[in-house]
């Protein structure tokens, strides 16, 4: 069956924008588009409608008030979407497909034959970030396929740099790609996204790594300069050990190396301001604990300016 890139859809501004950025990639990727739209078939959906925005509740509620079955109503937002979509991608094969059930479940469970899966995340007021919501969070958690997370108002000129004149243009080559990487146990599947995504977008891969000392600096205790420079100097190599046979593999991949003392995920929220994506690692986790996303990456799906790629590794 031939890989696609999925997009989790529910006729939101953030939906239509992960919708927008999948087309792109499927550009790049020479890979067909597969809208899913998945819909509950009880009356309790209408408490998540918020989240879906107004024009989908009244959407909805008008069908329901003509007594036509939600299935069928809803089914006017992928089918929609998918022509907007070849109308500005003509070169991307676009499909819909719609699912019974838990959104979460029924996108995890769809995701598996995907080559990517892309939802998107909704803005907060101010500076608080952007809300990925109860459904994405869910689903990044469970899934093993990479998910990539887009927000609300996200434009193909946002990922490139600026013109000449200082305007965001998406005629401009890409920004660099940027992967966080815990050399304490780095994973090729996690790596190689990252290579590839730079390979693609023909920019450099920004290896963002932060290290901090042994735990019995824990404590308030501060580095002495010479323990400090020798701590940031031992990291640098071991992080340039683990690239090199990666800078092998991906000869024309520039790669930049960053290996700085500190939190990994405010260093990798900064980095995502010069960003076409961030990538991060999520490990997965087969035990009756249940799912989990990990600290740094659960920050930056919240934080980042750019669209982030969650690649889960054992």
């Amino acid at each position: 069956m031939p890989r696609t890139i999925m997009v989790g859809l529910d006729g939101s501004p953030e939906s239509r924008a992960a919708a927008e950025w999948a087309a792109r990639e499927a550009q790049l990727r020479g890979l067909p588009v597969k809208l899913v739209h998945a819909w509950e078939p009880i009356p309790g959906h209408l408490a998540e409608a918020t989240h879906r925005g107004a024009e989908t509740l009244q959407h909805w509620t008008e069908r329901s008030e003509m007594g036509v079955p939600p299935a069928e109503g809803w089914g006017r937002i992928p089918r929609e979407a998918a022509e907007g979509l070849r109308l500005r991608h003509p070169g991307v094969e676009v499909t819909t497909e719609q699912l019974t059930g838990l959104p979460s479940e029924a996108l995890g469970r769809a995701a598996q034959d995907a080559e990517l899966l892309v939802l998107g995340s909704r803005r907060l007021g101010g500076i608080g970030g952007f809300l990925v919501g109860s459904v994405g969070l869910a689903v990044v958690a469970r899934t093993e396929r990479p998910v990539v997370l887009v927000h609300a108002g996200e434009q193909a000129a946002d990922e490139h740099e600026m013109d000449p004149a200082g305007i965001p243009s998406a005629g401009t080559g890409f920004r660099p790609v940027v992967l966080g990487l815990d050399v304490a146990g780095p994973d090729e599947a996690l790596i190689g996204f990252a290579f590839e995504a730079a390979a693609r977008r023909s920019v450099p891969l920004r290896v963002v790594h932060a290290w901090n000392p042994p735990p019995y600096y824990a404590y308030g205790m501060a580095l002495e300069p010479a323990v400090e420079r020798e701590m940031a100097k031992s990291d640098a190599v071991v992080l340039s050990e683990v690239l090199r046979p990666w800078r092998q593999k991906y000869p024309v991949v520039e790669v930049v190396e960053q290996s700085h003392y500190g939190s990994p995920s405010l260093l990798l929220i900064d980095a995502s301001h010069e960003a076409s994506l961030v990538v991060v690692g999520r490990r997965i986790r087969r035990s009756s604990v249940g799912a989990h996303i990990g600290t740094v990456a659960h920050a930056v799906l919240h934080h980042s300016t750019a669209p982030v790629a969650v690649v889960a590794h054992d």
